[in-house]
C-alpha cells in the first residue's frame, strides 16, 4: 500500500520536507491533496474527525498502513530508518532528531518575518512588524542557525560533508531545502553565503546534483516557491547581510 502524505495543495511549505525524503528514496507514496477525487476535502474530514484515535493538530501528517504520523520531525524519525535515511547508530539518531528538530524552529522564524503577529491576518495587516522582525532575523537570527549548521558539518568526526555520519540523512534533505528557501525568499541576505558557509553551500550543492532530487526538482510535482509558502519574496523584507 503506498504512503498517502496529507499537505496542503498549492504550495511547498513543511510537506516539502517529507517529499524530498520520499522522492530520494524512490517510495511509491499518494500526495492525498493533489489527487483528483480525493483532494482537500479528504484532509479535512481526517483533520475534523470525531472519531480518530490518532488526531493530528494539523498537516503535514503521513498514514502508512494503519499508522499515522504528524509533524515534520516526527514522519522524518519515522520515514527515516524505512528508507534508508537515518544513522543505524542510536545516537546518531537521536542527534539526527535533534537536528531536524533545530530545522523546525528556523522555519518557524521565517514563518514569522511575514506573520510576525498572527497568522490569521494577511501580510499587509501586519507589514510594519514583518520589517522590524524581518531585520531581525536577517541580522541576527539567519547567522545564528547557518553559524551553527555549519559547525555542525565542521565538527562531523566522519567528515564526508554530511551532517550525520558518513552517509546522506533526511537532515541533509531538509537542509538542502531550507538553503533553497533562504535564496529564494532572500537573495539580498544570502548574497555571498557560499564564503560565509563554504560547508553548507557545498552540501546544497551536492543534494541538488543527487539524481533523484535533479528529477524531482525538473518535474512538476516540484511546485515553485509562491507568496503562500513559507519561504516568501518580500524586497522590503530583504535586506543586506
Amino acid at each position: 500500500m503506498a504512503i498517502e502524505l496529507y499537505y496542503w495543495d498549492g504550495i511547498q511549505g513543511r510537506g516539502e520536507f517529507v517529499r524530498l525524503a520520499l522522492e530520494y528514496a524512490g517510495a511509491d507514496y499518494v500526495d492525498v491533496t493533489r489527487e483528483p477525487g480525493r483532494g482537500t476535502d479528504e484532509m479535512m474530514e481526517l483533520l475534523d474527525s470525531s472519531s480518530e484515535a490518532h488526531l493530528p493538530f494539523a498537516p503535514p501528517f503521513l498514514r502508512d498502513g494503519d499508522q499515522l504520523v504528524s509533524h515534520v520531525a516526527n514522519i522524518l524519525l519515522y520515514l527515516g530508518p524505512r528508507l534508508g535515511l537515518s544513522p543505524q547508530r542510536e545516537d546518531l539518531r537521536w542527534f539526527a532528531n535533534g537536528l531536524q528538530l533545530t530545522i523546525t524552529d528556523f522555519v518557524a522564524e521565517v514563518h514569522d518575518t511575514h506573520h510576525p503577529i498572527a497568522t490569521s491576518k494577511y501580510y499587509e495587516d501586519q507589514k510594519e512588524e514583518a520589517k522590524a522582525r524581518a531585520r531581525e532575523f536577517v541580522q541576527n537570527r539567519l547567522p545564528k542557525f547557518l553559524g551553527y549548521f555549519e559547525r555542525v558539518l565542521n565538527q562531523n568526526p566522519a567528515d564526508h560533508g554530511h551532517l550525520v555520519g558518513k552517509d546522506l540523512s533526511y537532515v541533509d534533505l531538509s537542509m538542502f531545502q531550507v538553503i533553497e528557501g533562504l535564496l529564494y525568499a532572500f537573495p539580498k541576505a544570502m548574497k555571498g553565503y557560499a564564503g560565509r558557509y563554504p560547508g553548507l553551500a557545498a552540501l546544497h550543492g551536492r543534494v541538488k546534483a543527487l539524481p533523484p532530487i535533479a528529477i524531482y526538482l525538473a518535474s512538476p510535482r516540484r511546485l515553485a516557491f509562491n507568496e503562500n509558502g513559507i519561504f516568501r519574496r518580500y524586497a522590503e523584507l530583504d535586506l543586506e547581510p
